[in-house]
C-alpha cells in the first residue's frame, strides 16, 4: 500500500509540475486611465471629412497580428454600419404592486435587447492610421479605417440604376401583358358581335 501512496503522490506532483508553469492571461482587460491616456488622439477624436467615412477601433490579443486583424474587422463593421444597417430592438417593461397599504411591494422589471445586421460591400476601405501598444503579455491595436465616399456613392448609384432598369423592364412587360389582354378582350367582343 505504501507504494500506491507514493506513486499517487508522485503522480500528483508530476501533474502539478506540468501545469504549474502556464499562466492564464486576460485577453480583454478593462482599459484603465493610463491606457486611455496612451490612446492616439485620432481614436478618441475621429476625423471628419466630406470625402471619406472614418471608423476608429481597438482590439487586444496575445498575438500582435491577430490584434491588428481584430481591430480592422471591428473598424470595417463600423464603416458598414455607417452605410447600411438593419436594426431591431425590443423593449419590455413589467410593473406590479402586490399587497395592501404599508405592506405592499412594488416590482418593476425592464428588459432591453437590440440586434443589428450589417451586409454591404466596402469598396476601398483601408487602414488610414495604426498604433500598436504592448500591455503586459498582450498587444493592443488601434486602427483608423477609412473609405472614400465617392466609391460608395458610385456603388449606391449603380444599385439604384440596376433597380430602375429592372423596374422599367418589369413595367414594360406588365404594359405589354395588359395590351395583349385588351387585344384578346377586343377579339372576343368582335366574335360575340358576329363580326
Amino acid at each position: 500500500m505504501n507504494r500506491s501512496v507514493v506513486a499517487a503522490v508522485l503522480f500528483a506532483l508530476a501533474i502539478t509540475g506540468c501545469g504549474g508553469g502556464s499562466k492564464i492571461v486576460d485577453l480583454t482587460p478593462v482599459p484603465n486611465s493610463e491606457i486611455l491616456k496612451r490612446a492616439p488622439n485620432w481614436f478618441t477624436d475621429v476625423p471628419q471629412d466630406p470625402n471619406y467615412l472614418f471608423a476608429a477601433a481597438t482590439a487586444t490579443s496575445s498575438d500582435m497580428q491577430l490584434a491588428i486583424n481584430k481591430a480592422q474587422t471591428e473598424g470595417r463593421n463600423q464603416l458598414a454600419q455607417q452605410m447600411e444597417v438593419k436594426f431591431n430592438g425590443l423593449q419590455k417593461r413589467f410593473q406590479e404592486e402586490v399587497g395592501v397599504g404599508d405592506g405592499s411591494e412594488y416590482l418593476d422589471q425592464f428588459t432591453l435587447a437590440y440586434k443589428s445586421v450589417v451586409s454591404t460591400v466596402l469598396h476601398g476601405s483601408r487602414i488610414s492610421k495604426q498604433d500598436l501598444q504592448q500591455e503586459r503579455q498582450i498587444w493592443r491595436s488601434y486602427v483608423l479605417m477609412e473609405m472614400p465616399i465617392g466609391e460608395a456613392n458610385q456603388q449606391l448609384m449603380a444599385k439604384i440604376k440596376a433597380n430602375q432598369n429592372l423596374y422599367t423592364r418589369f413595367r414594360a412587360t406588365e404594359a405589354f401583358d395588359e395590351l395583349d389582354d385588351e387585344i384578346d378582350r377586343f377579339e372576343q367582343w368582335k366574335k360575340n358581335q358576329g363580326n
